[in-house]
């Protein structure tokens, strides 16, 4: 018994690989001292075994012989078991393809395996491992080894090379294979590019907690990973997905690696090389595979995934928005959804550290209006503790709700337009019926939580929870304004979408686009302004053919989002009669914004010039005789001080005559004398 062992795996590891390629060395120099055989026995056919289709005269190391012994030393020394081991029993190998693993690998150990390999075969122009010499000179050597459904081939653990004959090729063990055999981990570099690894870090809540272990639970019933049912993780919490898969292969001792649906193969052939790679990959690495369908939106893009679902075995997960089907392959559904606003709340103190008491209050405001998951609210919190540390001032609620406004955006940006809110309630010329139900809007959008949740509101079922409004009236009348002026008295970004970009004549992408934009606003409750509301509800009609049904489909969607959006929802329209009545009912509040009377007119003219604007001789109810509205009035104004401006003079009434003409023209309108006489 050897005394001095190892003082870790890695050193044991490799004193046991290099005792079994002294095994294999052996072998080789005895064969090579064999007799050599008399001409006429030389051509006579070998000895085989035919049920287990063993060479009898291949001579065989005795128990005892010095490399025998020392492997057993090697064997006994080690903590765990080796890398050579544990990728026989992984992929089956028998002793003869185990042996014939060793022959490749130590032509790139050992630089005297070469000599022997050529002394073995009797010729030194042969100084390199083949099948012939294996099955020559290693023990219980089997045919059957050399087929491509065997391990050493199928599982590409030993690659042939030139060669007119399988026989005579040139083996050579494959260099991930050799690595994994010194006891080094890595991933493959076939595989880099293509599959990333996740790790389980980060604090989940306990809803995601006994996600993973439920998932954990199902893995454990099972010791063959070819059995384990894949698991599917839907919902909206895209990192959550992620981060409960990484939990749940951590809690069994698996690593996690991930590939996204968009780079999978959509050639066949490709698609079979990377399935068997990758499942080597996981027997060596001992890793589960996480399949991305989150991002790809046509089934096109979908199929190469979903088929390698089906193909590939062992631990496996997908994530997607929504529920995928297959046709072979098990899928066991679970939902990942946002944190509770418990959890949230929770999750806020824990980012925030020293500065969550100070902020108690403002954490219950936060989670009543950003719908964060984790990683959202650690990467807020960590940003904020960063600028306060920097700046040395203390943190304010204001700066911690502009950090969740700004930390929503990135998603939404993409998909619509944002309009930073530049109108006041002072801007906004409306008569007061108007501007009441706008405040009610408003008021309806800060105290939704505390109506729907502490006063139970929300027990009563989720339908009608939303808050949606419908803004109608003639161009220019203040539609955007006034949710400018909403953005503004809430502090929530604005976003315009504009539905005639957002309707697609190909049935179903309607809904997907729509789908999009609502799922980025959800973290942040954004203002989602729909113009041009009339090209969606417009096509609601009697269902003649499958477009009138899709078409009719496409508005039931939007307004069944409108109703479960957690912000405010608006539609504009220029063309309220072109509107279905059956969907008033499902909005809540409707606006009417009328043609501004003289007396409005007026108003809006003594607003529309900043202070700094230099005016003289003005008369605003000379303007006010203007009938256009306010977004007329404005781009006269600003018309007539680019007019000034280059003349080096104050905005005059000249200015606004020659402005007002120009927009009228626009408008294929003509300019009375009514409107416009005595103005110089």
């Amino acid at each position: 018994m050897n005394t001095a062992l190892p003082d870790t795996w890695s050193e044991a590891n490799q004193r046991y690989l290099t005792a079994a390629l002294a095994v294999v060395r052996a072998l080789l120099e005895r064969h090579a001292a064999r007799p050599q055989d008399a001409p006429e026995e030389r051509d006579k056919p070998r000895k085989w075994r035919r049920r287990s289709s063993i060479h009898t005269d291949v001579p065989q190391l005795e128990e005892g012989d010095g490399p025998t012994r020392t492997l057993e030393e090697a064997a006994e020394a080690m903590p765990a078991p080796p890398a050579l081991e544990t990728l026989c029993v992984a992929f089956g190998l028998s002793p003869f393809e185990r042996n014939v693993m060793l022959l490749c690998a130590g032509m790139e150990l050992d630089s005297a395996f070469a000599a022997h390999c050529a002394a073995a075969q009797d010729n030194p122009q042969r100084g390199y491992p083949t099948f012939g010499l294996a099955l020559a000179a290693l023990p219980e050597a089997h045919w059957s080894a050399l087929t491509p459904a065997a391990p050493l081939r199928y599982w590409r653990l030993v690659e042939t090379t030139d060669g007119n004959t399988l026989t005579t090729a040139r083996l050579r063990i494959d260099e991930r294979v050799l690595h994994y055999l010194t006891g080094m981990q890595h991933l493959d570099e076939r595989l880099q590019g293509i599959v990333e690894p996740l790790d389980a870090s980060g604090e989940l809540p306990p809803s995601h907690h006994a996600l993973v272990h439920r998932i954990s639970g199902l893995w454990s019933q099972t010791k063959d990973g070819s059995t384990v049912p894949a698991i599917q993780l839907c919902g909206d919490e895209d990192a959550g997905k992620q981060a409960v898969a990484a939990a749940a292969s951590a809690a069994v001792g698996l690593r996690l690696h991930a590939i996204r649906a968009a780079d999978v193969p959509a050639s066949a052939t490709e698609r079979e090389a990377l399935a068997r790679l990758w499942e080597r990959e996981a027997a060596l690495s001992g890793s589960a595979l996480l399949v991305d369908c989150q991002e790809p939106d046509d089934a096109d893009n979908l199929r190469p995934a979903l088929s390698l679902l089906e193909r590939v075995r062992g631990v496996l997960i997908v994530t997607a928005r929504e529920p995928l089907r297959t046709r072979k392959r098990q899928l066991i559904r679970l939902d990942v959804n946002k944190p509770t606003a418990a959890e949230q709340r929770s999750l806020w103190r824990n980012a925030l550290g020293p500065l969550a008491q100070d902020l108690n209050s403002q954490i219950e405001v936060l989670t009543s209006q950003f719908d964060f998951g984790v990683r959202e609210i650690h990467a807020a919190g960590a940003g904020l503790l960063a600028d306060v540390s920097g700046a040395g001032e203390e943190v304010s609620g204001a700066a911690l709700w502009d950090a969740c406004r700004v930390r929503s955006r990135p998603r939404l940006d993409d998909l619509a337009q944002r309009i930073e809110p530049a109108a006041g309630w002072d801007d906004l010329v409306l008569p007061d019926p108007q501007r009441h139900t706008l405040r009610e809007i408003a008021a309806h959008v800060r105290q939704r939580t505390r109506v729907y949740e502490a006063w139970g509101f929300a027990s009563k079922g989720a339908r009608g929870l939303g808050i949606s409004a419908l803004f109608a009236g003639a161009s220019g009348t203040g539609k955007t304004m006034a949710a400018e002026v909403l953005a503004d008295e809430l502090r929530l970004d604005l976003y315009r979408i504009d539905l005639s970009q957002v309707v697609s004549k190909y049935i179903g992408q309607t809904e997907k686009n729509l789908r999009r934009v609502f799922d980025a606003a959800e973290e942040g409750g954004a203002i989602l302004l729909f113009d041009e509301a009339d090209a969606l509800f417009g096509k609601r009609s009697e269902v003649r053919d499958s477009h009138d049904r899709y078409a009719n489909i496409e508005v039931s969607y939007l307004l069944q989002r409108m109703e479960s959006y957690r912000g405010l929802a608006i539609l504009a329209t220029n063309m309220k009669d072109a509107l279905d009545t059956a969907f008033m009912r499902r909005i809540r509040f409707v606006v009417e914004f009328p043609f501004p009377d003289a007396d409005q007119r007026a108003e809006i003219w003594r607003r529309i010039f900043p202070p700094d604007t230099p005016a003289e001789g003005l008369d605003t109810y000379k303007l006010a005789r203007l009938s256009v509205a306010g977004g007329n009035i404005r781009n006269i104004a600003l018309n007539a001080a680019f007019l000034a401006a280059d003349a080096g003079e104050p905005v005059r009434m000249a200015h606004l005559s020659r402005a007002a003409r120009s927009e009228y023209a626009k408008l294929e309108k003509p300019l009375t004398e009514a409107e416009v006489g005595g103005w110089a």
